[in-house]
């Protein structure tokens, strides 16, 4: 391969997303897990994988989580590079935490319905609407966003962290309306919500479920409480990614309904094998829409490509860098009870 080949992909990163090198052999297979795994060790590199990325990317991570546990991981390792399979935020939060260790995603161009529909300018003028009020923000938005918050919340410690809010003060929680509205209800806190929402856990259908539940009495239907409220009154369960893993794989009940993206399937069975597992089924019957397309931007080759050239790299500002490291770093303090 010429380097005017490989200059001409990376040139063309901002618009792809990714490195695009068409005349370069990829490997296949087991051979590409191989090379993958050598590209690894060469460069002392950590990769680091959400449950709702493509299997074969879930079982070649060294860490598997959810945002609170890669926020940690991020934070606690040890290597040079950290190679987040995930979504742009994710990596992001990674690079905030890790100014000195490069960070690289596999295509830049995974994003996220909810950090797109946020920016850290709507947040200064809600704030300034309310100004006595506290700032909760999903982690789920951009560095901008997180540099307007005053904390940063996942689905896993959400609760905690609301709870640990002074109660003399009102709370902005954006930018998902479905989870703050969850939150609410769940810790009688007032909430000031932002309107945004999930385009994976809206599709879900409420009509359709609720004929999914009757044609399989012994199921129990559990759903991320980022889906409609129409939904969550369905639901036997209600919890953040990991709390759902962990709930398929302790509970009695031998078959579930999962109202939340498709990829966490992947780990669910292998953590309860035995089990049957029945994805939510969604508004549009042509569609798989409980997938992300964002998410699953991410492939095996690109990820060998980002690996190989060390690119896309995630870089940030580091004004910008020191003001949304506060609001992680107060969840992460506050979150430490959490698992």
């Amino acid at each position: 391969m010429s380097t005017e080949t490989l200059e001409k992909a990376k040139s063309a990163i901002p618009v792809r997303g990714f490195l695009d090198i068409k005349d370069l052999v990829i490997p296949q297979g087991e051979e590409l897990v191989k090379a993958i795994l050598k590209l690894k060790e060469e460069k002392n590199a950590v990769i680091l994988a959400h449950y709702y990325q493509p299997g074969e990317i879930q079982d070649i991570a060294d860490f598997l989580g959810d945002s609170l546990q890669l926020a940690r991981q991020a934070k606690d390792t040890n290597a040079d590079m950290i190679v987040f399979c995930g979504v742009h935020f994710m990596a992001e939060a990674a690079k905030i935490l890790n100014p000195t260790k490069k960070v690289v995603l596999p295509d830049t161009m995974a994003g996220c319905s909810l950090a797109d529909g946020c920016s850290g300018e709507g947040l200064r003028k809600m704030r300034e609407q309310y100004p006595n009020a506290l700032v909760a923000t999903y982690i789920n938005c951009n560095a901008e966003t997180k540099a307007e918050s005053d904390i940063i919340v996942t689905s896993s410690n959400a609760e905690t962290v609301i709870e640990a809010l002074p109660k003399d003060r009102p709370i902005i929680f954006a930018p998902d309306k479905n989870l703050g509205r969850y939150l609410s209800q769940k810790t009688g806190r007032d909430m000031i919500l932002w309107d945004g929402s999930c385009v994976v856990h809206e599709a879900f259908s409420m009509e359709r479920i609720a004929k999914q539940l009757a044609d399989n009495p012994d199921a129990k239907l559990i759903a991320h409480p980022e889906s409609e409220e129409a939904v969550l009154k369905l639901a036997h369960y209600i919890g953040s990614t990991s709390a759902l893993l962990n709930y398929v794989e302790k509970d009695d009940c031998q078959k579930f309904i999962i109202a939340t993206e498709e990829g966490i399937l992947h780990e669910m069975r292998k953590r309860a094998p035995h089990k049957e597992l029945i994805p939510a089924l969604v508004f549009d019957e042509t569609c798989n829409c409980s997938e992300c397309f964002y998410m699953k931007r991410n492939t095996m080759e690109k990820l060998y490509l980002c690996m190989k050239y060390e690119l896309p790299e995630i870089l940030i500002d580091e004004e910008l860098r020191l003001k949304a490291l506060k609001p992680i770093e107060a969840m992460l303090d506050l979150s430490k009870s959490i698992k």
